[in-house]
């Protein structure tokens, strides 16, 4: 029988609490409510369908040459097909990836403004419940698919030594004051703009009375922004055993530096340093170093069905679905509450391309991995959903109440 922290010895009207035993540490467990988070991943040059779709559905669909590789986490990720976004014909074939997290229709073209992402919507319901309400990486530049309710790219960290820093190793006195100045300064200036603003607004048309309100709104969530920010300075940073990572500053590594970035996600969850984590896997416009592979990743996506190309893209892509199944796997190995980190957390992978072959942004490679969700099946649409479908029951999942998201039309079930 497990006993409970709160078990006393009692005689003769004396009480005596007992210590931390470890029969008691089970009935602690049931205690801790672990809070819910949310991941998304993104590969932007597509997965090969060949290589990635079953072609039966329910819960006894058949292992492909992809899927094989996630074998040991079939119980804890469902796979979904016929999930998309409306609208995505851009300028450029690739613009998709602007609007993965966002759905905007027409990404690219005249007039264009990009709309908030579902991690920066959710990061935004939060808060600063943690010191940062979101964290978005980028396997080789700053550009990101993050985007802030007024459509302003946020731009992604690709320095896991960086970011390891931020999480963890406090700052010495002196750095800490001058983050502090920084932000102080920040708020100034914001001040100093609300006014001249307020005098404007009185000399304003009724036309532009709008716009400057929406400006006035934004500087009111930036002084918000600056003041809660500037309240986890004095916090102490979370500890970890983890060894502080070495960056890999060869482009032409694409799956070491991927996995350096996927091996940070644990430990930013775990810490609670942040509940929403975004990753964009990029181009990295070079020949990847991949045993077999001799052309760049973006060459091989467009393959034109040459067997030779699509053997080398199976390569590259098989090792990326490596580094996922290495992340859940290292989720699921921590322990949390009365489950395990995987469980507290909803982890999204897919790519904003079903066929990069041709440029095809309809029927999104979709896997998502835990959350507390039924697991083992491949959902097939019998029509196109919109994935944003999807992006609400993760938003509902997390305890976001969201009534609808972008193009979404209600929330997906299975």
């Amino acid at each position: 029988m497990n006993l409970n922290r709160r078990t006393f010895l009692r005689a003769s009207g004396v009480a005596l609490g007992l210590p931390l035993l470890e029969s008691m540490r089970p009935a602690l467990a049931a205690e801790v409510v672990a809070p819910r988070r949310m991941v998304f991943i993104c590969t932007t040059l597509g997965l090969h369908p060949g290589s990635f779709w079953p072609k039966t559905p329910g819960s006894k669909y058949e292992s492909t040459e992809y899927l094989k590789i996630l074998e040991d986490h079939r119980d804890q990720m469902t796979l979904f097909s016929g999930l998309e976004h409306e609208g995505q014909a851009g300028r450029q074939p690739h613009d998709s990836q602007l609007t993965w997290l966002t759905a905007a229709r027409s990404p690219g073209m005249d007039g264009f403004r990009n709309s908030v992402s579902v991690d920066q919507y959710a990061a935004s319901k939060l808060g600063f419940v943690t010191r940062f309400p979101s964290v978005v990486l980028g396997s080789n530049t700053v550009m990101s698919q993050s985007f802030t309710q007024a459509g302003v790219m946020v731009p992604s960290e690709t320095s896991p030594a960086k970011l390891f820093e931020k999480l963890f190793l406090q700052g010495k006195p002196d750095q800490v004051r001058q983050q502090k100045q920084q932000l102080d300064d920040g708020k100034s200036i914001l001040d100093q703009l609300g006014s001249q603003m307020n005098q404007l607004d009185k000399k304003a048309s009724r036309s532009d009375h709008n716009q400057l309100e929406q400006y006035f709104n934004s500087i009111r969530e930036a002084e918000k922004e600056i003041s809660e920010a500037r309240g986890w300075i004095d916090k102490p940073k979370p500890k970890t055993e983890a060894e502080p990572p070495k960056d890999i500053n060869d482009r032409a590594d694409l799956i070491g530096r991927t996995r350096l970035l996927m091996k940070l996600i644990p430990l930013v969850l775990e810490s609670d340093s942040s509940r929403v984590v975004s990753l964009m896997i990029q181009d990295h416009f070079t020949v990847p170093k991949v045993e077999g592979v001799t052309a760049e990743h973006h060459n091989l996506s467009h393959h034109g069905r040459d067997p030779k190309k699509i053997e080398q893209l199976n390569k590259i892509e098989g090792q990326i679905l490596e580094c996922f199944g290495e992340l859940l796997g290292d989720m699921k190995s921590r322990s949390e509450g009365s489950g395990n980190l995987l469980q507290n957390t909803s982890v999204l992978f897919g790519s904003n391309l079903g066929n990069a072959n041709a440029h095809d942004p309809t029927n999104l490679p979709t896997l998502l991995a835990g959350g507390r969700f039924r697991h083992g099946s491949y959902i097939k649409q019998n029509k196109p959903k919109p994935l944003c479908d999807l992006f609400l029951t993760m938003l509902n999942g997390m305890g976001i109440e969201t009534e609808s998201f972008a193009q979404s039309r209600g929330t997906l079930t299975w």
